[in-house]
């Protein structure tokens, strides 16, 4: 019961604490009053039936102010907000403690106190007193109110761009008119819900995305069946042919046969009409299907975002108690609060999003005689704005403040030994903007409750990066400030890019690729060792993306390469891959914890015909490139080299315990072109296999110390080296011999006569072709 009251007051004092706020902004609308009234109802009756009596206490007295006030006999005045927000913050607070049941605990002593400020304001109307609150534990203490000119001009607004608050927060401020029609609108009208785990709610995404994926699979199955109508078809055109034929006397035919083609005809078109209905059939059930397993994936994925208005509920309070500490005057506007986020997401927001607003309203916004001096209005904003585009969540942060002071970063980067002042004067602006995002970075000279630690602007990027977004910032000295976060919609699903890399697919996010590109071999350059390439005046290294994930390359590289460049925290980097596949959208599946951290891996998709796909941890692969490149491990892009490893001989392995038919098998190969290693048995060739890497192996069947089945055995066993072909020679020329070779995995199984017609040395030609790849 103590946690449901818990989830109760979470709810109820969000929607209190933004009504208060909005009648600082004088917004008394019986609407306002009405809905205050009923929240304080509802609490008092929560906190009546799990036995808060401190609760109770307070949460009556509340309602009795908003029933007075909804009959008129009293009025809520900004001044009155102090004390209003205290009582929210004592019922906010007294159910998050264990100690709130506890009849000899602080809360009954507070709660009298403030029961009776609270009967002050009803007795005389009079202003806050000058005096601190006592609040709940960990709550701050309010502040003294500002002067009565002041009082409105200090708190935040919260405005939106469709007219509707932050949900559960009341509507756009009006004057009040109590002659004015009003149209009742329930406190409580909020959509039903039901609490469901988070893990489970994971699980329903996974299996969404499974359906999804497998219904997509029937699509081939439906174009298998076009094809095979189409054969149909043709095979019913041919008989209808040769049955006219037959009937003009073009084809000689008994009657005999004519009566069976008529009746091959007659049921050739049956077979046809009945196919064409079970086509027509399957194509519709397939199409269904897919329809369904994508409404059932938009739906379990919009079960996972919540507006970004439950995230940034405690923002106007945040704004309006820091203005007050800071004795600025601020307005907070948000739009697009209904706007979706992934849960995942919304739950890492808060602490980014409140760092931004902090530094805004200290680092930012100027004091009203400091912006009345610049003619700019004495009462400055904050503006919270989230919209979905192009598949991304932007949210953007703008103040209208001074803007961030370039030469003061510039010198402060300076005295920090960042840079030094030759590099330092040569920075762009927006290279200089970057510097905010270092840890314990700050340009604030004296250290406050609020600012000049250096902690904030690392943390947003941190988050940012972390759900795979990235942060900017622009500024307009004198005119504003603003902060753009970049996030995926939600972590369930990715915008990616699909490369191939070694043969395999590899997903880099969208999100974190600066840009792809196709780089000339003409175009790269050599400095120091490493390679670089240019672009947009900038030098980027080159490094092959196979090599730090430690794959085989399959191909030379291409002229032009294509190149993904990524970068993490002022590094950027050049990855060579095989090519580009093009776009997707992936269901991101985490990986078995049992596989512990992966390098340079994320996360794992399935394609559209269900093979997996490994999504790359961008973050990860840079530091793999810089310590690899530190460590001097990184080979150059050598790309004549790896021609040449392309078209190099192609290397084969003999093994066979007589020196004869080794030395007979080696000359034949070598005329041709082949390179040759030998090996006396079938151990000596084992060891060679795993020695060398070899593009085929030809065997003996019997030899000492271990015979050629055995041999093909252990290499058809290996997964790195199942791949090899490999042609058994032997004497024994019976056919359970030749099956036993097969069987055992040889790809060839021939005789030692083969040797006087060519058969072997073509065999080998066809299993790998010429000798020069």
């Amino acid at each position: 019961m103590l946690e449901l009251f818990r989830l109760e007051a979470d709810t109820q004092t969000a929607a209190l604490s933004a009504a208060v706020l909005a009648i600082e902004d004088l917004d008394r609308s019986p609407v306002a009053i009405e809905s205050m009234m009923r929240a304080a109802h509802s609490l008092k009756g929560a906190a009546r039936i799990i036995g808060l009596d401190p609760a109770v206490r307070v949460a009556h007295a509340m309602e009795d102010v908003f029933v007075r006030a909804g009959k008129g006999r009293f009025t809520v005045r900004p001044e009155h907000a102090d004390v209003l927000l205290a009582s929210i913050d004592f019922l906010a607070s007294i159910g998050r403690c264990e100690d709130a049941l506890a009849p000899d605990g602080p809360w009954p002593e507070r709660a009298s106190v403030l029961v009776g400020r609270l009967g002050d304001l009803l007795a005389g109307g009079a202003a806050e007193p000058q005096h601190q609150s006592p609040t709940a534990p960990g709550t701050p203490a309010a502040e003294p109110p500002l002067a009565a000119d002041q009082a409105v001009a200090s708190t935040a607004v919260v405005r939106t761009d469709a007219g509707s608050p932050l949900r559960p927060a009341l509507p756009e401020p009006t004057t009040f008119d109590e002659s004015a029609p009003t149209i009742p609108q329930p406190f409580d009208q909020i959509d039903r819900v039901v609490r469901v785990s988070a893990d489970s709610l994971t699980r329903l995404v996974g299996l969404a995305g499974e359906s999804l994926v497998e219904t997509r699979q029937l699509r081939p199955f439906v174009d298998g069946l076009h094809a095979l109508r189409s054969t149909q078809v043709a095979l019913c055109d041919t008989i209808a042919t040769l049955d006219e034929r037959c009937q003009a006397g073009e084809v000689p035919a008994a009657p005999a046969l004519a009566a069976v083609l008529d009746g091959v005809r007659e049921r050739a078109d049956t077979l046809l009409e009945r196919l064409t209905r079970h086509v027509e059939d399957f194509e519709g059930f397939a199409r269904r299907n897919e329809d369904l397993s994508n409404r059932l994936h938009h739906e379990v994925i919009a079960s996972r975002m919540r507006p970004l208005a439950d995230g940034i509920r405690g923002f106007p309070r945040l704004v309006r108690d820091l203005a007050r500490t800071l004795g600025k005057q601020v307005r907070l506007e948000v739009r697009g609060e209904q706007t979706g986020v992934d849960r995942d997401i919304l739950d890492t927001l808060e602490a980014p999003l409140s760092h931004l607003i902090r530094n805004a309203l200290d680092h930012g916004i100027e004091s009203r005689e400091q912006r009345e001096a610049v003619g700019k209005p004495a009462i400055g904003t904050i503006r919270l704005e989230a919209r979905h585009r192009a598949g991304m969540l932007n949210i953007t942060i703008t103040d209208d403040g001074h803007g961030i002071d370039v030469a003061a970063l510039r010198a402060k980067a300076v005295a920090r030994r960042l840079v030094t002042k030759p590099v330092a004067d040569q920075l762009t602006d927006l290279e200089l903007l970057e510097f905010v995002f270092l840890p314990g970075f700050s340009t604030k000279e004296q250290v406050t409750e609020v600012s000049g630690r250096g902690v904030g602007l690392d943390v947003v990027q941190s988050m940012a990066k972390a759900v795979g977004g990235s942060v900017r910032v622009a500024s307009q000295p004198g005119r504003q400030t603003v902060f753009t976060l970049q996030l995926p919609i939600t972590m369930s699903v990715i915008r990616a890019l699909l490369v191939d890399i070694g043969g395999e697919p590899y997903a880099f996010p969208l999100t974190r690729i600066d840009q792809i590109i196709y780089c000339g071999h003409s175009d790269i350059r050599t400095i120091e060792g490493r390679q670089y390439f240019d672009r947009d005046g900038a030098s980027i290294g080159l490094v092959l993306a196979a090599q730090i994930l430690d794959l085989r390359a399959v191909s030379a590289a291409p002229d032009p390469m294509p190149v993904v460049v990524i970068s993490d925290r002022g590094q950027q980097f050049g990855m060579v891959v095989d090519a580009f596949l093009g776009e997707r959208d992936l269901e991101v599946r985490p990986l078995d914890p049992r596989l512990g951290k992966v390098p340079n891996i994320n996360s794992a998709s399935l394609l559209e015909n269900g093979n997996p796909v490994l999504i790359v941890d961008v973050e990860d692969l840079v530091r793999s490139i810089d310590n690899v490149l530190t460590g001097r491990q990184l080979s150059r892009v050598e790309f004549e080299g790896m021609a040449r490893k392309v078209l190099r001989r192609k290397r084969i392995l003999v093994v066979d315990d007589s020196i004869t038919v080794r030395e007979l098998e080696r000359q034949l190969l070598q005329t041709r072109g082949y390179e040759v290693d030998v090996a006396v048995d079938g151990a000596d060739g084992w060891n060679a296999c795993r020695r060398v890497e070899y593009d085929l192996v030809v065997s003996d069947v019997d030899m000492p110390r271990m015979d050629g089945i055995e041999l093909v055995s252990l290499i058809k066993a290996d997964p790195a080296r199942k791949h090899i072909p490999i042609v058994i020679v032997s004497y024994k020329d019976r056919e359970e011999d030749r099956l036993r070779g097969l069987e055992a995995g040889a790809n060839r199984y021939l005789t030692k006569t083969s040797f006087h017609d060519e058969t072997f040395v073509h065999t080998i030609t066809d299993l790998i072709g010429e000798p020069i790849g």
